[in-house]
């Protein structure tokens, strides 16, 4: 059963009405099925006209929907043979961040993201999908793993931000971020990352520094949250809505400023009312990325990489 956003109401109400009108043919002799017909157009041009127009903010909203599909989701779907791979070797193993080797298609990868789960929980177990700092030391041995064997590296990026506990500042948050980011960019082999959810913060960049960064359509990245933007510049979340439209955290706006390389198209109504069409899609998108890097040496690859970051904002 979806689960609708504010914004959604008017075709939810439809959807309700359908509902009752099928129900109402399998219980009567009454030939409804046309007027069913028309509601069914009626909902569908609605959200089809809805999704076309969404303010940043109710992109936000879709990013951040209870039922989109999360790491283990594409796992499942997008890819075969999905062998994990845990621990830091320091302290423990973050189920916020989920890595091992995979494949995709016919091709060997390893494949590393945040995880946020599913149901109440789920989602205590995987911390929300915010990562600490053992989750990053692990993205980092498994993408050395990578670069030793020769893998391409894939990334699903999903967290609100890194975990801001005292605990995790403690065992050195801010240089494990750091870390990991020094690894993405030094890795001799192909990277491509993709924002499926939310990218927040450093939390999201340790596991994106990558030399094709993708977003799914409705996805949102940013430095900060909007709510956390907008509590700094008008000391109230009230305007999260004002700080989200002013950040450019859409999909479309980065896309424009250089900040990401690609789009992927979610089904109509997000990713959330076809996870599985959404995941093929972004298994597809990715491997089309990995045929394209395959052909640059390591150097090359590092080269691009470096190049990619220090252009964005120039213009």
């Amino acid at each position: 059963m979806i689960s609708y956003l504010e914004f959604e109401k008017p075709v939810a109400a439809l959807e309700a009405r359908i509902a009752e009108l099928r129900q109402t043919a399998r219980d009567g002799d009454v030939d409804i099925s046309a007027e069913i017909k028309r509601l069914e157009t009626k909902s569908a041009d609605l959200l089809a006209s809805t999704y076309a127009a969404l303010t940043p903010w109710q992109k936000t909203q879709v990013a951040r929907h209870p039922m989109r599909p999360h790491f283990s989701d594409f796992i499942a779907s997008a890819f075969t043979g999905f062998m994990p791979l845990g621990g830091d070797r320091y302290f423990g193993d973050d189920q916020a961040i989920i890595g091992g080797f995979a494949r995709l298609g016919g091709r060997r990868i390893m494949v590393i993201g945040h995880e946020k789960g599913n149901d109440t929980q789920s989602r205590i177990k995987h911390n929300f999908g915010m990562g600490k700092p053992e989750g990053y030391r692990k993205a980092i041995r498994l993408m050395d793993m990578a670069g030793r064997f020769g893998l391409p590296v894939v990334t699903l990026v999903d967290t609100s931000g890194a975990f801001p506990g005292v605990e995790a500042e403690e065992r050195g948050q801010a240089e494990a971020i750091a870390r990991s980011t020094e690894a993405c960019l030094a890795l001799p082999v192909p990277m491509v990352s993709v924002i499926v959810g939310e990218g927040g913060s450093g939390g999201a960049v340790a596991l994106a520094s990558a030399e094709r960064v993708l977003m799914l359509e409705h996805a949102i990245y940013s430095v900060i949250s909007p709510e956390g933007c907008a509590s700094i510049l008008w000391r109230t979340s009230d305007k999260a809505a004002d700080a989200a439209e002013a950040m450019k955290v859409t999909a479309q706006d980065l896309l424009a400023l250089g900040v990401i390389d690609r789009i992927v198209k979610e089904p109509v109504g997000g990713a959330h009312r076809n996870p599985g069409a959404t995941a093929n899609a972004l298994g597809a998108a990715i491997g089309e990325e990995l045929d394209l890097l395959g052909k640059y040496t390591p150097a090359e690859l590092r080269r691009r990489r470096e190049e990619r970051f220090l252009k964005i904002g120039q213009n």
